[in-house]
């Protein structure tokens, strides 16, 4: 679930949503492949014109960086730096997918469009990620079905977005965890109504190991990204949107605002493990959270019964 940004962001606060697994790698951005030892995985979305695809496969640390290695991440940035990053990085790897303009003098440019969004995300948003475990026959057939099927754009904002790739890929993982929200979201899926999905999911499935972390937009000058929303959530909390709304048809926008609040609220844990670089599976996560719980409850027992001692002392004392 990745934060709005700029301008656009603005205007549609759903955010992106995108999908990354830690043993499923790219061949090609068009082509998925089992990760070898020591590979980070990808990450796979739906996007807007780029080529005419329907999906593309992005190494994490690209993905996030625009670098081949994390170690040449850097820790700030200004603008001039993520688009000289991507830059470099869609000259090495992406020219099938975003080929140089050329001018009318013959001089080869940075094309315009979309690509810009296939590299260096946490430069421009943070991205929360609600991780679960899945089986490596799961990524087997993943991995079949998406490079079997035809890899064809049908892009469409309102029921053919990125959230909709998200919610139709997860449900193949998960039969049924994820679903629109008619009510909320006015059947739009959202990137945040997917992850509340999950959540909710995981709850009613706790064998399932499952956890949540946050990935912090790359400190620096560019604008900071915006709070996610969901569609009615984005109405009542505009005051653009709400006021006149409010003047000319309050009885809708209570009605709005109603089932906002009882369908449409959803925020990731506070508690979220903040990383730079995700991989780590979501049972290692788990077990190594239960055994730092064990810790500190052992703690507090032990300084309990110290403390329980030391009264029962000073009492024998006085008597």
């Amino acid at each position: 679930m990745e934060e709005p940004y700029g301008g656009f962001g603005s205007v549609n606060p759903t955010g992106h949503g995108a999908l990354y697994f830690n043993h499923i790698c790219a061949a090609s951005p068009t082509k998925l492949r089992p990760c070898h030892p020591g590979e980070m995985g990808v990450v796979v979305s739906r996007y807007h014109e780029v080529k005419g695809y329907d999906w593309l496969a992005v190494p994490l640390v690209p993905y996030l960086y625009a670098v081949d290695r994390i170690e040449d991440a850097p820790l700030l940035a200004d603008t001039a730096m993520r688009d000289r990053l991507r830059d470099a990085y869609r000259r090495a790897h992406l020219e099938g997918i975003a080929p140089d303009e050329v001018t009318k003098s013959g001089e080869h440019v940075t094309p315009k469009g979309d690509w810009y969004q296939l590299v260096g995300a946490a430069y421009d948003r943070r991205i929360y990620g609600f991780q679960a475990e899945t089986t490596p026959e799961q990524d087997e057939r993943f991995i079949a079905r998406y490079n079997d099927h035809r890899n064809i754009s049908h892009f469409n904002l309102f029921f053919h977005n990125c959230a909709d790739f998200s919610r139709v890929a997860l449900n193949s993982y998960f039969p049924h965890a994820i679903h629109r929200n008619y009510l909320a979201d006015f059947g739009l899926t959202t990137p945040k109504q997917v992850a509340k999905s999950f959540e909710d999911y995981s709850k009613k499935n706790p064998e399932l190991p499952y956890t949540v972390f946050v990935i912090p937009q790359v400190q620096g000058t560019i604008p900071r990204s915006h709070g996610i929303d969901g569609v009615a959530e984005s109405l009542i909390k505009s005051k653009k949107y709400v006021v006149p709304m409010a003047f000319f048809y309050p009885h809708v926008t209570a009605v709005i605002g109603a089932t906002y609040l009882a369908q449409g609220r959803f925020s990731p844990p506070k508690d979220a493990e903040i990383v730079r670089l995700p991989g780590e599976d979501a049972s290692v996560i788990v077990a190594r959270r239960m055994e730092r719980k064990s810790e500190k409850d052992e703690a507090a027992t032990s300084t309990e019964t110290a403390i329980g001692k030391v009264a029962r002392n000073r009492g024998s004392g006085m008597n």
